[in-house]
Order: C-alpha cells, then structure tokens, then sequence
C-alpha cells in the first residue's frame, strides 16, 4: 500500500481539522447524521455475532467493518472531531476560532445522535416485531448492556465516574488512531487495514465510546432496560464524552502534531 509519512498525514489531520470546522450546517449534520446510524447499526451487528455465537471476539473482529464504511464514506464521528478541529486551532490557521470548533462539535454530536437514536428506534422494532414481541436474546443483551455500564458504575460513585472517564480516554486514543489510519494511505486497502487495527482492539476491551452508547443506551432503554435517561448521561454519556475529548486529543493529536508538526531541531552531537 501507498504510505504517507509522518510528517504528511500530519499535516492532513490540520487540513481535514480546518474543513470540518468550515463546513456547511446542512453538510455537517448529513455527515454527522451518516455516521452515527453506520456505527450503530455496526455495533448492532457485532452484539448479534458475539450472541448467536457465543464468542465476542468475533463480534469484536467484525466491527470496524462500519467504522471503515463510513470514514471511507467522507462521514464525521465526534470522537475524529474532538482530534482535528482543535490541531487547526492550534496551528493558527485563518478563521479558526474556539467558536468554530465548539460549533462543529454540538453539530456532530446531534447529528451523531440523531443517527444513533434513530437506528436504535428501528432495530428496536425489528427485534420486536413492531413491539409485540419480546427482544430475543440480542435485544436482552444490549438491555443488560445498558444496565451494567449506568448502574454498575454508579454503585462505585466517584470511582465508577472516573472509570467511565478514563475508559473513555483510552477509547478514543485507539479510535481518533483508527481516524489518523484513514490517512497514513493512498488506497483503499491501506486504509482499511490502518482503520481495522485499533478499532477491534477498542471493541474488544470494552472501552467506552460516546457514539457507540448513543446506539447501545436508548435501544436498551426502549426494550427494557432497568435503567434511566438521567443514568445514561450522567453514568456513561457524559464522563465517555470527556474521556474521548481528553483521550483522543492528548494521546493522538497533539502527540502527533508536537513531533511532527513542532518537530525539535536535530539534537548537536
């Protein structure tokens, strides 16, 4: 496959940062809108594996099969936003403002959501027969899903927060990598396989991931789920969201940028 450098993808990151945050309203939530639902209905996906077969390293291995599909697609997730946009911010380019780039992030986030809630209504339905029906095997296991991941923390208080958090930090290092693997390549493959790599390994280790659980907590909530909207936010959406900000931009962005952007002078021998 076709490799960029370091110094090169880099550089793509700052640009990419600086389109999104220029981007139309109507544009930004279509792909915003785009990418939440591919990723929900991929997260449905891979829980339907891991059921019917028991095994959820499968469920894991197939997964990134949505993330590729929808940055191959031009789509935006907020956990790539939390990486680029602030790289433009911090490379001064012109027009770039802490205005801008809180703007692009509340419209990725309702146009995340906004895709996520809505595949969450229709696999609901599917699972349900139009509600008539009982979820079956799939639909009790992201119920319990939303339970484990609200309640579950919550009993531990503080320390169940910041384990959310610091989940999250961990989720999105691997995921904005999967963003930057996007672009370390000039084919599709290259890409694929770039994306592929960090992305099972998040699924995988059950990290937490904002959009991810904007899928998983409402459809566990509508077929079920012991748990409540209150919960969701405050046990999981909220400390996931900042985990992925704080994650993301300091393990990937702006290690990236500071060595290969702010690269330090050769050292004298």
């Amino acid at each position: 496959m076709s490799y960029l450098a370091p110094a090169e993808f880099v550089t793509k990151m700052v640009d990419a940062g600086e389109a999104k945050i220029f981007m139309s309203t109507r544009d930004t939530l279509i792909r915003a809108f785009m990418a939440g639902a591919i990723l929900a209905l991929a997260a449905a996906f891979a829980i339907t594996v891991a059921v019917q077969t028991g095994v959820f390293l499968i469920g894991a291995i197939l997964f990134p099969v949505g993330f590729c599909m929808l940055y191959l697609m031009g789509f935006d997730l907020l956990t790539g936003v939390f990486v680029l946009c602030p790289l433009a911010l911090l490379d001064k380019r012109p027009g770039v403002t802490v205005a801008g780039v809180l703007r692009n992030w509340g419209l990725v986030f309702l146009g995340n959501f906004a895709g996520a809630l809505t595949v969450a209504f229709m696999m609901a339905y599917v699972f349900t027969m139009g509600f008539n029906t009982d979820p079956g095997a799939v639909g009790a296991k992201i119920a319990s899903v939303g339970e484990a991941r609200t309640l579950g923390y919550a009993q531990y208080g503080v320390d169940g927060w910041l384990s959310i958090f610091i989940r999250g930090m961990l989720c999105n290092w691997m995921v904005s990598m999967g963003v930057v693997g996007a672009m370390v390549s000039t084919t599709v493959g290259g890409k694929v396989i770039a994306m592929w790599m960090p992305i099972m390994l998040f699924f995988f280790m059950g990290f937490e991931h904002s959009v991810v659980n904007m899928f998983l907590f409402p459809s566990g909530l509508i077929m079920g789920g012991d748990f409540s909207v209150s919960d969701y936010f405050i046990w999981n959406e909220i400390p996931t969201a900042i985990g992925n900000l704080v994650g993301g931009l300091a393990f990937t962005g702006l290690t990236l940028y500071t060595t290969h952007v702010l690269t330090k002078p050769k050292r004298a021998i």
